[in-house]
């Protein structure tokens, strides 16, 4: 259907309609169920969520960000906040939601370009406030597949290094958090190449999935992408340490740093 079309239907114009499409025009209960109507879209679930979406967001601490850091580190955050659950996968990295602030303050060190300092310092603030959602009265459910590549790698050196797995390991304690390790004798596995994040929606049509790149941050949301991630990351988990196992794992990581 045309936005000339649909905005006839609606009692509009295109103009409207595309402004609507493009987020700068804001979109009532009544006028979300109208488009559905005007769609032949019956599923009941997802428009309810739509309308969640719509009425009942404001703007979050990121906003403070706008002017500061990149758009795609916002979508990050946004993105976070709203899911009712997450699923990540690193391999050379570890997840930003457990990182501490000095891990993180070494990793944007080593951003190409290099960063200013005043930058690297909004980009540390930026991660920590993201972890908020695994605390307070209804934290998000966590899940974080980790590459023991990724659990070995000491940036910062030692000492960082080795208060880093530590928090990993404290965090992966709290009934909502697992962190699944993929030791190096599981050999090969699905998504080796990459780091994602799945974000779990209200209804599964508005899951997301985030992949970190070179020139930024890509989202997914297309059905068969989104089928295909969750195949991806069932089968990480599949070949990655139990729970217990895995805080082993980081835990003789931890003694090996110290008996250095």
């Amino acid at each position: 259907m045309s936005s000339t079309e649909a905005g006839r239907l609606l009692g509009t114009n295109q103009t409207t309609i595309s402004n609507i499409e493009a987020s700068r025009l804001g979109v009532s209960a009544d006028r979300l169920r109208a488009l559905a109507r005007n769609y032949s879209c019956a599923d009941e679930a997802l428009i309810t969520a739509l309308i969640g979406m719509a009425v009942q967001r404001r703007r979050g601490w990121w906003e403070e960000y706008r002017e500061i850091l990149p758009t795609g580190l916002l979508d990050l955050a946004e993105l976070e906040h709203h899911a009712l659950a997450l699923r990540t996968a690193y391999i050379a990295h570890l997840p930003g939601l457990l990182q501490t602030a000095e891990h993180a303050r070494e990793i944007f060190r080593q951003v190409v370009p290099t960063l200013p300092p005043p930058e690297v310092e909004h980009r540390v603030s930026h991660r920590v406030k993201r972890q908020a959602i695994l605390y307070g009265g209804k934290p998000t459910a966590y899940t974080a597949i980790v590459h023991e590549a990724a659990l070995r790698m000491r940036f910062g050196g030692p000492d960082t290094a080795r208060a880093q797995l530590q928090h990993i390991l404290d965090m992966s304690e709290h009934e909502h958090i697992k962190v699944a390790v993929i030791p190096f004798e599981a050999g090969s596995f699905p998504g080796s190449g990459q780091s994602m994040l799945y974000a779990v929606g209200p209804v599964p049509q508005l899951d997301t999935v985030q992949l970190d790149t070179e020139y930024g941050s890509e989202l997914l949301d297309a059905p068969a992408q989104l089928e295909r991630y969750r195949v991806v990351l069932d089968r990480m988990e599949t070949v990655a340490l139990p729970e217990s196992r895995s805080r082993d794992l980081v835990q003789s990581i931890i003694r090996s740093l110290k008996g250095e």
